[in-house]
C-alpha cells in the first residue's frame, strides 16, 4: 500500500513525545559493566556513557561500550554471551566526527572462528524509530513480557527468549540517527545530510562498514535485516555496502516489506489490499460460512488469483464496466472483505483502507488495528470514515517503551540521562528518488551469492503481505532470481513476531535461511556453467 499511510502512522505517534535537544536530568555516574546477576564481566570496558555537565547540559557520549555477560538456554542448550552496548561515530569525508550512533551487539561466548559464523545487522523503521522492537521482541537473547497473543501485560519486564537466533547467528541492533540514543553531534551539519532515503542509506554504509572492521568481521558471512520502513533502509544499503564499501552480502531479510519505492497507482494499488481484508475478516469471523469453514491459507490463493485477474482489470476500465459486470464484482469483493455489496458499490468498488478498518465491524461498534488487525478499537462515534487511533500502536508503546528504557540502563548498564527515542525527529524526510527496490533486484543479480526472504503478517495492513508479495514480482521480473528469493507468511500482524507461535516460527525460518545462504566452505561464488 502507499507509504504515505506508513508515514502517517509514525506522526500520529511523533506527537506522543516531546523531542528536545536540551535534556538535562538529575546527575548520573559512570556505567558498570556487570553479569545478569550484577558481578563485573571479567573483559567488560566500563566508559562514562551520558552525564550532566557543570551547565546542566547533558554530555552526549560519542565513541563508547560498556559489555555485560549474560546466559540464556536456545533449543535445550545453556550457553552465555555478551551484550556490546555502545556508540560509534559517524565521520565525513574529512574524518571529523558529525554524529554518533547507539548499538546494541550480541556474540555468542563460546565461538573461536567467528569466520563461518553469521553477523546480523537489523534495523527497524519508521523511518525515525529505535531498534528497541526487533531487539526485545523478535531475534534477541531478551523479550518483551507481553501475552501469547502480544498484548500488554504488567509488571512489565524483560525475560529470556527461548527462540532467539544467537545461538547461531551475532547480532547488531542499530539505531540510526535521532532515534535511540543517535544523535547529530556537529549541529553545523545540514540534516539533510542524514533525513532522506538515499542520505540514510550513505552513512548507514559508511558506519557498518567501519563497525565491521572495529569488530573483526569482515571474515563472516553477513546479513541485513529490516523491518517496515527498514526494508527500504536495508534494500538501499544491500546495493550501496556492494558497490561503495565493497561488503558483500549473503542475505537480506524483509520484515512486513514497504513499497520499496516500486511505483503502484490507480487499478493495481487499488485492488493490491483486497487478499488482505480477507484475511481480516476471516479473522473476525465476518466472511461467508464456506470460506470462513475453510483454513486461512485455504482460501487466500482463490483470493489473490481473482485480485489479479478479474479485480484489477475491472478497475482499469472504470466507468466503462458494464451494470452486470459492476454488480458481479461488487458481490465477489464484498464476498471476501466481508463488507456489504451496497459499501463496495458506493466507493465504485474501491476500498480504502481506513474505510475497512472502520467499517467491518461497524455495527459491533469496534474498528480494527492498523498494524494487526487482530486488535480491536472502540470510537466516540461510530459513524465515520476512518477510526479515531490505532489500537494497536498503542498497546505496543505500552509495552515496549518502559521495558527498553529499564533493560539497557539496569541489565546491560548503558547508564545515561538521554532521552530514548521511540520515535525521533527526522523530519523533514526526503523521499525523492526511492530506487531501493530495484536497488535490491542490482545487488543480487551482480552478487550470485545473495539471498532474499520476506516475512509478512497476514493481518498487516500498512504493509500487507499481497504487496510484499508484489514486490518480490517487480525485483524478480526476469524470474531468474526464483532460487535466491522465498517469502513466508504467519498468522498476525506488522510484527509477527508478538505472536508466540509466530516468534518460534519466524525464527526457525531465519535459522533455515542462514544455512541456506551461507554456502559451505571452499564453493565457488558463481552462475553455473553452461554446460
Amino acid at each position: 500500500m502507499n507509504q504515505s499511510y506508513l508515514f502517517k502512522a509514525f506522526f500520529i505517534a511523533a506527537a506522543l513525545f516531546s523531542f528536545t535537544y536540551s535534556e538535562a536530568q538529575r546527575p548520573s555516574g559512570p556505567p558498570q559493566a556487570a553479569t545478569a546477576q550484577g558481578a563485573p564481566a571479567g573483559n567488560a570496558q566500563a566508559r562514562p556513557a551520558a552525564r550532566t555537565t557543570t551547565t546542566g547540559d547533558v554530555h552526549l557520549p560519542i565513541d563508547t561500550v560498556v559489555r555485560t555477560q549474560h546466559q540464556i538456554t536456545v533449543k535445550g542448550q545453556r550457553f552465555s554471551y555478551t551484550a556490546h552496548t555502545g556508540m560509534q561515530p559517524v565521520w565525513n569525508e574529512d574524518g571529523k566526527t558529525i554524529a554518533t550512533l547507539f548499538y546494541v551487539y550480541y556474540t555468542r561466548d563460546d565461538v573461536k572462528d567467528r569466520s563461518n559464523r553469521p553477523l546480523v545487522i537489523s534495523f527497524n523503521g519508521g523511518p525515525g524509530t529505535a531498534s528497541v522492537w526487533m531487539n526485545i521482541g523478535y531475534t534477541g537473547p531478551r523479550r518483551l513480557k507481553i501475552s501469547a497473543e502480544g498484548y500488554p501485560v504488567q509488571p512489565y519486564g524483560i525475560e529470556e527468549n527461548p527462540y532467539s537466533i544467537i545461538d547461531v547467528a551475532d547480532i547488531v541492533y542499530v539505531c540510526p540517527v535521532n532515534t535511540g540514543f543517535s544523535r547529530i553531534v556537529d549541529k553545523t551539519v545540514d540534516k539533510s545530510r542524514f533525513f532522506g532515503v538515499n542520505a540514510d542509506v550513505n552513512y548507514l554504509a559508511s558506519w557498518i562498514s567501519a563497525f565491521i572492521t572495529r569488530n573483526d568481521r569482515w571474515a563472516s558471512p553477513k546479513f541485513l535485516i529490516g523491518e517496515s520502513y527498514g526494508t527500504t533502509r536495508v534494500s538501499g544499503l544491500a546495493n550501496r555496502l556492494q558497490s561503495s564499501e565493497w561488503v558483500y552480502l549473503n542475505g537480506v531479510i524483509l520484515v512486513s516489506p514497504t513499497e520499496l519505492g516500486i511505483t503502484r497507482t490507480g487499478p493495481t494499488s487499488d485492488a493490491l489490499m483486497l487478499p488482505y481484508y480477507a484475511a481480516t475478516a476471516w479473522y473476525h469471523k465476518q466472511l461467508p460460512a464456506d470460506l470462513q469453514n475453510k483454513d486461512l491459507e485455504e482460501i487466500l490463493p482463490e483470493i489473490e488469483k481473482f485480485t489479479i485477474d478479474k479485480y484489477m482489470p475491472a478497475l482499469a476500465r472504470g466507468g466503462s464496466l458494464s451494470e452486470g459486470d459492476r454488480n458481479s464484482i461488487a458481490a465477489t469483493v464484498a464476498r471476501y472483505s466481508g463488507l456489504k455489496k451496497e459499501s463496495v458499490l458506493q466507493n465504485n468498488l474501491i476500498i480504502r483502507p481506513n474505510f475497512f478498518w472502520k467499517d467491518l465491524l461497524r455495527d459491533k461498534g469496534f474498528t480494527v488495528g492498523r498494524l494487526d488487525s487482530r486488535y480491536l478499537g472502540k470510537d466516540q462515534m461510530d459513524a465515520g470514515m476512518g477510526p479515531d487511533y490505532n489500537a494497536e500502536l498503542n498497546s505496543w508503546l505500552h509495552s515496549f517503551t518502559p521495558a527498553i528504557n529499564d533493560y539497557l540502563r539496569n541489565d546491560l548498564g548503558f547508564k545515561t540521562d538521554l532521552k530514548y527515542y521511540m520515535f525521533g525527529p527526522v523530519y523533514p524526510w526526503n523521499n525523492d528518488n526511492d530506487r531501493t527496490g530495484m536497488q535490491l533486484s542490482s545487488a543480487m543479480m551482480s552478487n550470485p551469492a545473495l539471498h532474499l526472504l520476506v516475512q509478512s503478517g497476514y493481518y498487516d495492513g500498512a504493509c500487507d503481505y499481497f504487496n510484499a508479495k508484489y514486490d518480490m514480482w517487480q525485483i524478480n521480473k526476469s524470474a531468474s532470481l526464483d532460487s535466491r528469493m522465498d517469502w513466508k507468511g504467519y498468522r498476525s500482524g506488522h510484527m509477527m513476531y508478538l505472536r508466540k507461535d509466530d516468534l518460534k516460527t519466524s525464527n526457525e525460518d531465519l535459522r533455515a535461511f542462514f544455512k541456506k545462504a551461507t554456502p559451505a566452505p571452499g564453493t565457488e561464488i558463481k552462475y553455473p556453467d553452461l554446460n
